[in-house]
């Protein structure tokens, strides 16, 4: 929301700083996020008076000037404008001044003449479209005054970011509210003037049904007649650009600044344009083509509320009116609507379309029902006012659901329990009345009702946190809370603890960890080749980008890794502890949740500095990474099996242990990683961490005194096929029975030009717990296990 401080002042007196009003707003939770200055572009100009202009004697369209700028010496300006003429007050650029376009203004030499400034045009300054002229100024101003001073335009423009819980913040008077609340001042309304001609009476030129009471509560209209469609007063298009809103003609322009400045949505139509004499409320069908303001053709669904005339819809209703019925430069009759619409129903097809407004924003979030007949009478009054419209008597308007006042019980007693500060009844009072709540009698205990435009106001602690804000939070002093518990008779969490130590080893290893949505978009998952069946919608996604629960952890991992690329971040050592979401019908929530592990490794192995050597994460630290995790976490032995049809993976490996799949490594196919950016290989591996907990606790923790005796170490080369696996080789090792093997280790591979055959080096680690070993028991045991691979396997030895 776009505030402007000198719109803010018309209804409540603040006098201090721009900064003071930012502080303390955040400190009431309407975060100000920056303090703008609209027109700071404009700092360098100033108002001139035309003392004298003469034809230029070189060229027929151009004009000399002498311009008084204050300064007490005439300036030469040469213009090329028609309309200049003698007398005039301008807006001037003098030399050294940087245009809106960022053209800096020279002294220069225009057809042998000199000129020593600019005299500039609203297109120019960007405070308009008119280019045919230069930009006449009011005669009463003076000359050298600053241009930003001379047209009265915003200096400050507070960006504040509302939550979406105060709906009545969307506006300059629900600002003012708030503003006159936390400095105890005054609030002022705007003086309602409207002239009705009662000898029109709008029921009988517009009648309104509503047929659907649930999408729309309240509609109301009224009719102007005979206006002339032109540019709004300049006052009013520049307070509209400086909050954001482009000024289009004073019909539209009155709609945008109710909105603006009341929080109520408002649409206006070329009532010549409407069919039959009536305005109906009620839903679409599905597949229905409606077209927008913006040109834009909508297939609409059932849901979708529409406003139709007698015939056909005409708006698609709080999101946006349609191109049959818009406003246009021979518009002359104006029917205008104001209404209250349900916000899930606004929401719902705002975000089903990509189609965000001013409008839908304020009607999802919900406005004020009461309050909606100030904002048409207010809005008829400055139509009328500006276009010279006839306002007919009356408002056509239909009302299914009346609006129900919320009371609710208050105990000034129980501020002090749960916010810890000490504030007295008539504090409570004298608070909760400046905000908008009519209060009855009472000491102990009194009835509140919440002001119509505080929809969020339902319970006694939403009252309290109202004392507490305006008190200010950030004056409640600091209070350790009482435990009522002792925490030796809190269960143990096992879950939680268990993921506490992934992370820790994961970290210990020098993994940074990643924390990504649990939302992606369905091409993500149909990128990785991920399964429909299981997949789970989000109803209402915010975006595309993220209308799908995830079921692999990947995509987030690889959105990650293209914003580290993008950032020039080439090397990347990650994990991800988070769950997955699989649609399960006999699941409570009709979805299943798997806690699960992601490791992604991308690029360099070492970070480039001396004295490591320059190359790339490979199988093996992919590969590494989960051996040392089996051996933290499950003291198991583990297979690792090549799996030749995974979806995303190739080469793929799965990870088994206790024959329980634990998860999958490998590298990310070409193609895949290509559409991420990826100009290397990206090594992943996903461990189900349900699976690994339940090894993890059926684990029972032995502890054995620390070996005393040396060990006798022989290597043996193995001459094997290609085809024959490290984990064939290791089955029969480890199952000879030598029980003096302590541990068996690959530490080399060959591969000889031309052969089809490997050199595989193993080292034999063996030692006795009882006693030091001798060389001939070592050799029995070593030739025990070279026989049962040569018998077991096509093995021979170098």
């Amino acid at each position: 929301m776009l505030l402007s401080l000198t719109w803010l002042k018309e209804f409540t007196p603040y006098e201090g700083t721009v900064e003071e009003l930012a502080h303390r707003l955040t400190m009431v939770g309407l975060e100000v996020e920056e303090i703008q200055k609209p027109f700071a572009y404009l700092s360098g100009l100033v108002v001139g008076h035309v003392v004298e202009k003469k034809a230029h004697p070189d060229a027929d369209k151009l004009s000399l000037c002498q311009v008084d700028i204050g300064t007490g010496e005439l300036l030469p300006i040469v213009c090329g404008a028609p309309n200049v003429a003698s007398g005039q007050k301008v807006a001037v650029a003098p030399v050294g001044t940087v245009m809106p376009n960022e053209m800096l203004i020279k002294k220069a030499k225009i057809r042998g003449q000199v000129s020593k400034g600019m005299i500039c045009s609203e297109i120019e300054l960007e405070l308009g479209s008119d280019s045919s002229g230069i930009m006449v100024l009011d005669e009463g101003l003076k000359p050298g005054t600053g241009l930003i001073q001379a047209l009265n335009l915003e200096e400050y423009v507070l960006d504040i970011g509302i939550t979406p819980n105060r709906s009545d913040c969307l506006s300059v008077l629900g600002l003012a509210r708030e503003t006159a609340a936390i400095f105890d001042l005054p609030l002022t309304i705007p003086w309602l003037n409207l002239q009705e001609n009662h000898s029109l009476n709008c029921n009988s030129m517009v009648r309104v049904v509503i047929d659907d009471s649930y999408g729309c509560p309240l509609y109301q209209a009224r009719i102007i007649s005979e206006c002339e469609v032109k540019p709004s007063p300049a006052a009013v298009r520049y307070r509209l650009m400086a909050v954001g809103v482009r000024p289009i003609n004073n019909i539209v322009d009155v709609t945008n600044y109710i909105l603006m400045e009341l929080g109520q949505p408002l649409h206006s139509f070329d009532n010549d344009l409407m069919k039959g004499e009536l305005v109906r409320v009620d839903r679409a069908t599905d597949g229905m083509k409606f077209t927008t303001l913006d040109g834009q053709q909508r297939t609409l669904a059932k849901d979708d509320l529409l406003i139709w005339d007698a015939e056909r819809p005409v708006a698609l209703a709080g999101v946006m009116g349609g191109a049959e019925t818009e406003i246009h430069k021979d518009s002359r009759n104006v029917l205008l609507e104001c209404a209250v619409f349900d916000p899930l129903s606004i929401r719902k097809t705002a975000r089903r379309l990509g189609l965000s407004s001013e409008a839908s924003f304020r009607f999802e979030r919900g406005v004020d029902h009461p309050g909606s007949r100030f904002a048409i009478d207010r809005a008829a009054e400055l139509i009328s006012s500006m276009s010279g419209g006839t306002v007919a008597g009356g408002v056509s308007q239909a009302e299914p659901r009346p609006f129900q006042s919320v009371s609710v019980n208050f105990r000034p007693s129980k501020v002090g329990s749960l916010l810890a500060i000490d504030v007295d009844a008539d504090y409570c009072r004298k608070t909760l009345s400046g905000l908008g709540c009519v209060l009855s009698d009472g000491d102990n205990e009194f009835k509140v009702t919440a002001p119509s435009y505080r929809p969020d106001l339902e319970r006694e602690v939403d009252l309290i946190e109202e004392v507490g804000r305006i008190y200010g939070l950030d004056r409640i002093p600091e209070h350790l809370p009482r435990i009522k518990k002792s925490l030796g008779q809190q269960p143990l969490d096992l879950s939680f603890d268990f993921i506490v130590r992934i992370k820790d080893w994961a970290r210990g290893l020098g993994l940074n960890e990643v924390v990504n949505y649990s939302f992606v978009g369905r091409s993500d998952l149909d990128a990785i080749g991920g399964e429909e069946t299981y997949r789970v919608d989000v109803f209402n996604p915010l975006s595309e980008d993220q209308n799908v629960l995830r079921t692999d952890l990947l995509p987030g991992l690889l959105q990650s890794l293209r914003h580290n690329l993008g950032h020039d971040n080439n090397r990347l050592k990650v994990f991800e502890v988070a769950r997955a979401f699989f649609s399960h019908n006999q699941s409570e929530t009709g979805v299943k949740e798997i806690n699960r592990l992601a490791v992604l490794l991308y690029g360099a192995r070492h970070s480039g500095q001396w004295p490591h050597i320059e190359d790339d994460f490979d199988y093996a630290d992919i590969k590494g990474l989960l051996e040392n995790l089996t051996k933290v976490f499950v003291r198991l032995p583990v297979n690792f099996i090549q799996e030749f049809n995974h979806s995303y993976l190739s080469p793929a490996v799965r990870f088994i242990c206790n024959d329980v799949e634990l998860g999958f490594l490998g590298r990310v196919k070409p193609d895949i990683a290509r559409i991420y950016k990826a100009r290397k290989d990206i090594w992943f591996a996903d461990i189900d961490l349900d699976e690994l907990q339940k090894i993890f606790l059926d684990q029972e923790i032995s502890f054995v005194s620390l070996p005393r005796f040396p060990v006798v170490r022989r290597d043996m080369t193995i001459i094997a096929p290609m085809d024959i696996k490290h984990d064939q080789i290791m089955d029969v090792v480890l199952g000879s029975g030598a029980n003096i093997l302590e541990e068996a280790t690959l530490t080399d591979v060959y591969y000889p030009e031309n052969s089809a055959e490997k050199n595989m080096t193993y080292r034999m680690t063996y030692r006795h717990p009882d006693k030091t070993l001798k060389d001939k028991e070592v050799e029995k045991v070593h030739q025990k296990i070279a026989q049962d691979l040569t018998s077991k396997l096509p093995l021979r030895f170098a």
